[in-house]
């Protein structure tokens, strides 16, 4: 009985992580091949160029997404989870530290990337599958900008409910969508089955000899095969490894292999369909339903992305590489079902700008790729670190490994720096923008906790002087909220100034996010008592936890430290930012934009879920 839950259970996940993790690279047939045969002077529709497009198409699926991805980049997980950052934190675990700041600087460029490219895909997915609204009737081409901006407008104005109600839908969407490619696929290559002859590599080589230069820029074009191949490491953390690659090999895989060489039948006999094959591989009568279910699936593979780039976020917040922002918990069940409105609607901005700024998805190709490979190229460089130095393969193993991924991943990249000038420079420019705020607070807020007081001789001597001649004590609990477990806390500074009392107990509360997902209760909180009055409270959380400071008195609680809420009050300092020293104008624009994200970042209290009226805040202006 058991056996049969387990079994049940694992094909619920694995139909469920479809309608989640495959939505991007599962709708590329939409317009990849094709943008690969008209997006590229010099190549034409030719026998020889088209087996050679299906046969690199074919081998960048198995060598990117089924041996890399699959079969190696998903074994470095942490608790679990996947993603370049995650993959950036392993890999500086056992890492010397003179090159820890390298290793985390090219993560970070790959998260920073990774919003790039969560604009481009919306924009392109909609789009193309829009656009076979000119296949039906070519006077409705009119139609195709307004509406797609409507579907994408709906999209992002139903991300505040959750895609809990929404994600029930995904599954059953994409599977029959996999389904459909696949059957339509299979159609083709039965009426010209000798387009099967491009599995043989022989094709992609030949493609190379005969169109030399140009073959290395048309690269750039079959990359968008495998874009979303990051998805899959990603989500992992959601569903888990097992489910992913049952997916693949099971339906993903072998549906989009059928429909890409179903499209390179149809041309073979048919190569004015070259205008868009995927539609015209469907017979005339079913070119609405397939019109509808192709809107959905894209769809999906935006709210996939979406749904990424909140995560994303959150970690990265977490991790103290952005602002605190509002996160919305959307599901009480599933902790990776939030929605961040600032995230949300600036994304929404940036969807609609590139789609009226490229108006089709053909020039919208020619944007797509750059920040892709680029992430790529980046995750097969932390990968061979975390094989030598995590999972102890012998460095020339661990070498050789990267090497080969990067033979593929480094040509795929260069091809694709062609398309800077033609429309790349978007989300490049997204990707640097948001590396530059990464940077700027994760570099700013460090020097900002340098010239605070962490002296734990300081705090030792203050918290003795309270004993033997304290102020006026009052009933209840004094909890200081502290940056640093050693820091002298401004805020009770300024309250024994001002107020001249103290609590009869005071907790130094530091909140600090660890390396991992999921911290267990065990070791949720330290309490450490420093004199007859004063403990020092240190709560640790993952990085995909919220922190909640009525988890955390509760805890204390059980540990012996017991206090209620209602006879509790929080001390925080509400903090103006102000520049220290004289700094060069790059330093300054640099300190100018860290008050501008501390002004708008999300307050202490709202950040950790401390009622309202418990809260004492006091002001102080700090130089930095």
């Amino acid at each position: 009985m058991t056996h049969i839950k387990k079994k049940s259970s694992l094909l619920t996940v694995t139909v469920a992580c479809i309608g989640v993790v495959y939505g991007d690279i599962g709708t590329s047939p939409l317009y990849t091949l094709r943008e690969c045969l008209t997006g590229q002077a010099g190549i034409t529709l030719t026998q020889s160029s088209l087996f050679g497009f299906l046969s690199l198409i074919f081998w960048l699926l198995m060598l990117v997404v089924s041996v890399k991805y699959i079969s190696f980049v998903m074994r470095a997980d942490n608790d679990g989870e996947g993603g370049i950052l995650t993959l950036m934190s392993l890999a500086v675990r056992n890492l010397s530290p003179r090159w820890v700041p390298l290793i985390m600087f090219l993560g970070l460029v790959g998260g920073s990337f990774f919003y790039g490219d969560g604009v481009i895909t919306p924009a392109i997915s909609v789009l193309s599958a829009i656009e076979g609204l000119e296949i039906i009737e070519p006077s409705l081409d009119r139609f195709i900008i307004p509406f797609s901006i409507a579907v994408l407008t709906l999209l992002f104005f139903i991300q505040k409910n959750g895609t809990g109600s929404v994600g029930k839908i995904f599954a059953p969407v994409m599977v029959l969508w996999f389904v459909t490619i696949g059957v339509l696929g299979i159609s083709g290559i039965l009426r010209n089955p000798q387009v099967l002859q491009a599995l043989n590599p022989y094709w992609a080589v030949h493609f190379f000899a005969e169109y030399k230069t140009v073959s290395f820029f048309a690269l750039g074009m079959v990359v968008l095969s495998v874009t979303g191949g990051e998805a899959l490491y990603a989500d992992m953390g959601h569903f888990g490894k097992k489910p992913i690659r049952i997916a693949w090999f099971i339906l993903v895989g072998p549906s989009l292999v059928m429909n890409y060489f179903g499209q390179g039948a149809l041309l073979l006999s048919k190569p004015d369909a070259i205008q868009n094959p995927f539609f015209l591989l469907a017979p005339g009568w079913a070119l609405i339903p397939l019109l509808i279910l192709a809107t959905l699936a894209t769809v999906i593979a935006s709210q996939a992305v979406i749904s990424g780039v909140f995560s994303l976020t959150r970690q990265a917040v977490r991790m103290g590489y952005l602002p605190p922002m509002r996160i919305i918990y959307t599901s009480d069940e599933e902790s990776g079902q939030i929605y961040i409105p600032v995230v949300n609607w600036l994304l929404y901005f940036a969807v609609l700008i590139a789609i009226l700024s490229f108006k089709h998805s053909s020039n919208l190709a020619s944007a797509y790729g750059i920040v892709v490979t680029g992430t790529m190229v980046i995750t097969s460089l932390l990968i061979g670190i975390v094989m030598v130095k995590n999972w102890g393969w012998k460095s020339w193993v661990g070498g050789l490994m990267m090497a080969v991924m990067l033979l593929i991943d480094v040509p795929l990249f260069a091809a694709n720096l062609v398309k800077l000038f033609s429309g790349g420079w978007l989300p490049v420019v997204i990707g640097l923008t948001i590396l530059l705020i990464m940077l700027t607070w994760k570099t700013e807020r460090n020097r900002l906790l340098r010239r605070l007081r962490q002296d734990p001789e300081a705090l030792e001597a203050l918290i003795v002087s309270l004993e033997k001649s304290p102020p006026k004590r009052v009933p209840g609990t004094a909890v200081v909220m502290s940056r640093g477990q050693y820091e002298v806390p401004l805020v009770l500074l300024h309250n024994l100034k001002h107020n001249k009392i103290l609590h009869e107990r005071v907790i130094l509360l530091t909140v600090a996010t660890e390396d991992v997902p999921y911290v267990h209760n065990v070791r949720r909180v330290t309490i450490e008592q420093l004199s007859p009055s004063f403990w020092r409270v240190i709560a640790s959380y993952g990085w995909r936890e919220k922190p909640n400071v009525t988890d955390i008195l509760y805890r204390c609680g059980l540990e012996g430290l017991k206090c209620t809420m209602n006879e509790t009050s929080f001390f925080m300092s509400r903090d103006t930012f102000v520049l220290g020293d004289p700094r060069p104008w790059y330093l300054k624009a640099r300190g100018k934009l860290f008050q501008v994200l501390q002004r708008n970042s999300l307050r202490a209290p709202e950040h950790y879920h401390i009622p309202p009226n418990r809260v004492i805040e006091l002001g102080a202006v700090v130089k930095f």
